[in-house]
């Protein structure tokens, strides 16, 4: 029996050893196959991991980020303001409205204002100028002019005629002392002196141009004074004419021509045939 299976085994190892080497060697080739197979899945599988679609979008626009310019983001919002003012400029243009200040500001400017005049003509010690409110009314007065140059031909008209003062309207806008008051002659009727037809005074600071809001009515009362000595003014004394009032309505009319004549030649002599 121990013999008997003693040849079995040696008959197995002789088969063993006695097969085909290249069934050995398919089967392993096989092997090979399986791992070279198993070895391109994984790489397959990596590469798809590696280069998937999305992540080679966001890495080239990461590289391309990269590669642009510092400057590139700021130059194209720059651009784009270029065009809009471009288009700014090629739309038709609104005219621009003048400032104009609050009224109700302008009105407490105005009062505030005309009060402390008032206070400080009365603390006058020459007597040089007195006021009145026409009827009540702190923006308009009328002020009397006691005093010009003693050695002038007016001042001896004055004592003449014994006429006390030279009594002027003064009339104070709505924006004042931003914008100048409107003054005029009542009486005496008076000839030169830089006052025409209505009583208006040709002076270049109460025009709108020659305007200050610094200027007192104290102070343009005294330049006043000065015009009609420098401009040879004297009281009419012609019969009839002498008589006739100044009107509001003529001197607004002649002061709206002066200024314009004016403006158009200066302030110096204009030719005779325009005023």
């Amino acid at each position: 029996m121990a013999t008997l299976l003693r040849k079995i085994g040696l008959i197995r190892l002789h088969d063993r050893d006695t097969e085909d080497p290249k069934h050995h060697q398919g089967s392993f080739k096989g092997s090979k196959s399986n791992q070279k197979n198993n070895t391109k899945h994984c790489n397959t599988s990596s590469d798809n991991n590696i280069l998937n679609p999305p992540d080679t979008k966001t890495k080239k626009s990461e590289q391309s980020n990269k590669d642009k310019p510092p400057g590139k983001e700021k130059q194209t919002s720059k651009d784009i303001k270029e065009k809009q003012q471009v288009a700014a400029s090629k739309a038709p243009a609104t005219p621009l409205q003048p400032l104009v200040p609050h009224r109700p500001h302008c009105s407490q400017v105005r009062t505030r204002r005309l009060m402390k005049e008032l206070q400080e003509i009365k603390r006058l010690a020459d007597n040089f100028i007195t006021v009145e409110l026409a009827d009540d009314n702190l923006f308009e007065w009328n002020v009397k002019l006691h005093q010009v140059d003693r050695d002038s031909a007016l001042w001896q008209d004055m004592k003449d005629t014994n006429t006390e003062y030279i009594l002027l309207n003064i009339s104070f806008p709505d924006n004042f002392p931003f914008s100048p008051p409107f003054m005029r002659v009542l009486t005496p009727r008076l000839e030169n002196g830089y006052v025409l037809d209505g009583g208006a005074i040709c002076m270049e600071l109460l025009t709108p141009r020659g305007w200050s809001s610094a200027y007192t009515v104290e102070a343009v009362m005294r330049q006043f004074s000065a015009s009609l000595v420098k401009g040879q003014g004297r009281i009419c004394r012609k019969t009839g004419k002498s008589k006739k009032s100044f009107s509001r309505k003529d001197a607004e009319a002649t002061f709206k021509s002066l200024v314009k004549t004016h403006e158009k030649y200066g302030w110096v002599s204009p030719p005779v045939s325009d005023g």
